[in-house]
């Protein structure tokens, strides 16, 4: 061997000798639902469950490997097995549960209640004997209807093994069965997709998601570590912000709008769908963002006007239309496109200290409506505050100050109607979720 390939070698024994320890390796049962995990538009990993366990896997030095599941008896049957180090699946903590596994700290509360098709459903609790239930199988939901029947001895369901809670949801708005279980967050994500749901009452108290953990010692310890972690972690701006993240802007339902809108999903977004892919594609923006966006201003009428003055698809004014070079802000083309270069110039100009594109993006949106200098009012008056005006939850309490005198008297820019662009950014990610749902690209 020659002399430059045997001292290669030895380098390598050498570096391999002192090089640092891998990285611990955690692993977590999962389940592919919008409340827990999923893949965003981009091929990107997001959900609440996926957030919280990288936040904590980053506080303690790990890498994550995921084991995504699709039904909560899959989850539980895995953790049983002992094939994850925990489940962080959006799982309610219950007696039956208690007895299988270690729980992990209480970081969510829900409750659950009875959803039906909208046409029919039960007034009371003793009307739930006369109505065919479905839930799923291995779910805190059959607890409850166990505790129910107690009460009602006529009470009967049919639990299904391998559906999801969303699979129930559709089979209810296809009204193939009549009614469901299901947990408060979970109904309030999926009821803007299904509109013509009915959330009748609820059927449990109070109840708490926990992360579990299989009885063992190993799991023993690593369950203390989290209870300490999210006993600080609970209280931080980031625990809020993940919250506010993903269930903030499904907290108010507006059935009459969310129905219309399903509705012109099929009937007007047809007609400008290529305009909207070709525009997104352009300027490299997600054209169902682009859509809801315009949904919003226009409700997709490439003619439409406001007394004050902006006009078409995307509702531009008359100075922002000459400083896109548009000739007609009426052509649903060339507004589409303009509200895209628009965006583009304000998602590049949101300030550098908002993080991640999700955050950037609301900035943004916000700049849109209500203008730039306004944005910056706002950033300054939350600097006064002592409130980090660089994150979306405390922006949407800080815009609508703009209205009161007696914070905007010194305000650059002045007055502002600031409860316009926090409404304006809550429908705009509403309908752009609806769209995902509807469209996976």
């Amino acid at each position: 061997m020659r002399f430059s390939a045997i001292f290669s070698l030895l380098v390598m024994m050498v570096l391999a000798t002192y090089a640092a320890p891998s990285q611990k390796m955690l692993t977590v049962l999962t389940r592919n639902a919008p409340t827990t995990f999923y893949y965003d538009a981009n091929n990107h990993q997001r959900g609440f469950e996926y957030d919280l366990v990288e936040a904590f896997a980053a506080s303690q030095g790990y890498r994550v490997r995921y084991l995504v599941k699709y039904s909560i008896k899959e989850v539980l049957e895995a953790l049983e097995r002992g094939e994850a180090d925990f489940a962080a699946a959006g799982l309610t903590q219950t007696q039956e549960r208690e007895k299988l596994f270690l729980m992990g700290p209480r970081y969510f509360d829900v409750q659950e209640h009875l959803v039906c098709g909208y046409t029919k459903h039960p007034r009371t609790i003793e009307d739930l004997p006369n109505f065919q239930l479905e839930i799923i199988q291995k779910s805190s939901y059959v607890e409850t209807m166990h505790r129910l029947r107690e009460k009602l001895p006529n009470l009967d369901w049919i639990e299904h093994e391998g559906y999801t809670t969303e699979h129930i949801f559709e089979r209810i708005s296809k009204h193939k069965i009549e009614c469901t279980i299901a947990d408060s967050h979970i109904i309030a994500i999926n009821r803007r997709y299904y509109p013509h749901m009915n959330v009748s009452f609820a059927v449990s108290e109070q109840e708490h998601l926990v992360w579990m953990f299989p009885k063992t010692d190993r799991a023993k310890a690593l369950q203390n570590d989290v209870a300490r972690w999210f006993g600080v972690f609970q209280q931080s701006k980031q625990f809020r912000s993940i919250k506010d993240t993903y269930f903030s802007h499904v907290k108010i339902f507006d059935y009459v709008d969310l129905s219309i809108y399903h509705r012109r999903i099929s009937t007007t977004l047809p007609r400008y769908i290529h305009l909207f892919r070709e525009a997104g594609k352009r300027h490299g923006i997600d054209w169902r963002f682009l859509a809801a966006q315009a949904y919003q201003e226009s409700h997709w009428n490439p003619k439409a006007k406001s007394p004050t003055g902006v006009r078409g698809m995307m509702m531009l004014t008359k100075p922002t239309a000459l400083q896109l070079n548009i000739t007609d802000r009426l052509d649903a083309n060339q507004s589409i496109n303009g509200g895209a270069r628009y965006m583009v110039q304000q998602i590049k100009h949101a300030p550098k200290r908002v993080k991640g594109i999700n955050e950037r993006m609301k900035f943004a949106l916000a700049s849109y409506n209500v203008g730039r200098g306004h944005i910056y009012d706002a950033i300054g008056l939350g600097k006064k505050l002592k409130k980090d005006p660089y994150l979306w939850l405390n922006m949407k309490t800080l815009l609508p100050l703009l209205s009161q005198r007696h914070y905007f008297k010194d305000l650059k820019y002045g007055y502002a109607r600031g409860q316009e662009p926090v409404d304006y950014v809550r429908r705009i990610t509403n309908y752009y979720d609806i769209l995902c749902q509807h469209y996976k690209w």
